[in-house]
C-alpha cells in the first residue's frame, strides 16, 4: 500500500487524488481491532451466563381423570333407532335423552312383558306363602297327633295294668278253687269210706258227692276266668302295638307331607327369585331404551345415522366430549431423559395457536408459555418408544388458556439444573446428557433442586 502511494504521488507530482484517499482512508486509523476484541469479550461473558437445561418433548392437551376424557356412548342393548333427541354439536346435561330404541328379540317384543312377569311373581308368592300355612298346619297336626298317640298309649298301658291285676286276682281265685276242690274230694273219699263201712248214710254221701261238683265247676270257673284274663290281657298289648303302628303311620305320613311341602316352598322360593331376577331385568331393560348422558358435555361423532338403524349390544353410538374437566397435558420423553423427570417437576408449555417467544435456556426472559407440575409418570413404555409423562396445570404460575380443547399440541420443556453456557455446548459437543437432579421438598415457598453429577 504504501508503495502504491509513492507510485501515485510521483505521477500526480505530490498532488493526492481525493476519490483514491476517500476509497482507501490512508489518514484514519481502523476500528476491526477493537470490534473484534469487544466482540471476544461479549463472547466469553456469554459463556459464563446462566442456561437452564431443559428437556423438550411434544403432547397433547388431555385431563388426569378417566371420566374427563371425551367418552364413548354405547349401546348396552340391542335394537333399532326410533328417535334422535340431540344432534352432533350439541350441548346436554346430565341425564338428558340422546336417542331412543325399539325392541327387535322376539322375547321381549309383549309391552306388557313386565307387568305379566310382575302377576306371574306375585302367584308364585301367593303359592309359596299358602305352602307354608300348610306347614303349619301340617306341623299342628303332628302335634295332636303325639299328643293323641301319647294318650292312647297311657290308655291301654292302664287297660294292661288292670288286666295284670285281674289276672293275678284270677289266679288267686283258681289257686282257692281247686285248694276247695281238693279238700271236698278228700271229704268225698272219707265219707264214701264211712258209707261203705255203713257208718254214715247214702243222702250224706249224696250231699257230699254234690260239694264235690260245686267246687269242681268252681275250679272250672276260674281256670276259665283266668284263661280269659289272660286273653285280654293278649289283646290289649297287640291293641297297644297295632295303636302305636297306626299313630305312627299317621305321623310318618304328615311328617312326608311336611318334607313334599317344604321342598315346594323351597322350589317355590327359587321360582321366585328367578322371576324376581326376570322382572328387574325387564325393568331395567324398558328403561335402557332411552340412552342419556352420562354427565354434561357436548355430544360428537355420532356412529349411527338416521332412523330404524340397527345397533348391537355395545356399538358406539356417539361420542361426549365433558364440558368440565382438569386440564392437563400428556407428553412422551425419551428412555434416555425418563431419569431426569421426577413428579413434582416443573414444566413450560407452548401451545398450538397461541403466541409465544421462547429462549429455552431462559425461561424467565420467554413470553408466551405456560407453567405445569409433573403429576404421573408411567413406568412402562408406550407403543411409540417413549414414556407418557402426565403434567398437571401450576396453581402458583398463570392459568392456563380457557380457549383450550382437547387433542390440542403443546411443546414441553422440562426445566432442569441452572448451568453455564461453556458447559451446556461443552455437553452437547461432548453428546453428554442433562446432569441428572432430583426436585426436592419445597421450603419458603420456592422449588429448591439438588444436582449429582
Amino acid at each position: 500500500m504504501d508503495q502504491v502511494k509513492r507510485m501515485v504521488e510521483d505521477a500526480s507530482g505530490g498532488e493526492k487524488f481525493e476519490a483514491f484517499t476517500t476509497v482507501y482512508k490512508f489518514d484514519q486509523q481502523s476500528a476491526v481491532r477493537y470490534w473484534a476484541w469487544g466482540v471476544l469479550i461479549a463472547l466469553i461473558i456469554i459463556l459464563f451466563l446462566p442456561w437452564t437445561q431443559n428437556i423438550s418433548a411434544r403432547g397433547n392437551v388431555t385431563t388426569p381423570r378417566q371420566e374427563q376424557r371425551p367418552q364413548e356412548l354405547n349401546a348396552i342393548i340391542g335394537g333399532r333407532i326410533v328417535k334422535w333427541y340431540v344432534k352432533e354439536g350439541d350441548l346436554v346435561k346430565k341425564g338428558d335423552t340422546i336417542l331412543q330404541l325399539a325392541e327387535v328379540k322376539v322375547d321381549y317384543l309383549d309391552p306388557n312383558l313386565v307387568g305379566r312377569t310382575k302377576d306371574q311373581l306375585e302367584a308364585k308368592k301367593s303359592a309359596v306363602e299358602n305352602y307354608k300355612g300348610k306347614v303349619t298346619t301340617i306341623d299342628q297336626q303332628l302335634k295332636f297327633l303325639e299328643q293323641a298317640l301319647q294318650l292312647k298309649l297311657n290308655e291301654l298301658e292302664n287297660k294292661i295294668t288292670q288286666q295284670r291285676f285281674k289276672i293275678r286276682s284270677d289266679s288267686m281265685e283258681l289257686i282257692a278253687a281247686e285248694n276247695d276242690y281238693k279238700f271236698k274230694q278228700e271229704q268225698y273219699k272219707r265219707q264214701k269210706v264211712m258209707y261203705d263201712s255203713g257208718v254214715v248214710s247214702l243222702l250224706t254221701l249224696e250231699q257230699r258227692n254234690q260239694a264235690l261238683q260245686d267246687a269242681m265247676a268252681k275250679r272250672t270257673s276260674a281256670e276259665i276266668k283266668l284263661g280269659n284274663a289272660r286273653q285280654e290281657l293278649t289283646r290289649l298289648q297287640i291293641e297297644l302295638n297295632g295303636e302305636r303302628q297306626q299313630y305312627l303311620e299317621k305321623i310318618s305320613k304328615a311328617q312326608g307331607d311336611r318334607f313334599t311341602t317344604t321342598s315346594q316352598i323351597a322350589t317355590g322360593e327359587g321360582e321366585v327369585a328367578k322371576l324376581e331376577n326376570l322382572y328387574t331385568s325387564y325393568d331395567m331393560r324398558n328403561q335402557l331404551y332411552y340412552v342419556t348422558a352420562p354427565q354434561d358435555g357436548q355430544v360428537i361423532k355420532a356412529m349411527k345415522a338416521g332412523l330404524n338403524e340397527m345397533v348391537k349390544e355395545g356399538d358406539m353410538l356417539v361420542e361426549i366430549v365433558p364440558t368440565d374437566y382438569q386440564y392437563a397435558v400428556e407428553i412422551f420423553v425419551r428412555p434416555v431423559d425418563l431419569p431426569l423427570v421426577a413428579k413434582g417437576q416443573k414444566v413450560r408449555f407452548i401451545f398450538d395457536g397461541f403466541p409465544a417467544i421462547v429462549f429455552s435456556g431462559w425461561p424467565q426472559a420467554s413470553y408466551g408459555t405456560f407453567g405445569g407440575v409433573v403429576s404421573a409418570v408411567e413406568s412402562s413404555v408406550s407403543p411409540n418408544g417413549k414414556f407418557r409423562v402426565l403434567v398437571v396445570e401450576d396453581r402458583e404460575d398463570k392459568p392456563w388458556p380457557k380457549a383450550l380443547k382437547m387433542g390440542t399440541g403443546a411443546s414441553g420443556i422440562a426445566l432442569l439444573k441452572d448451568v453455564p453456557i461453556w458447559y451446556e455446548l461443552w455437553r452437547n459437543i461432548n453428546g453428554f446428557p442433562p446432569d441428572f437432579y432430583q426436585p426436592t421438598e419445597k421450603a419458603d415457598g420456592k422449588d429448591k433442586t439438588a444436582a449429582k453429577k
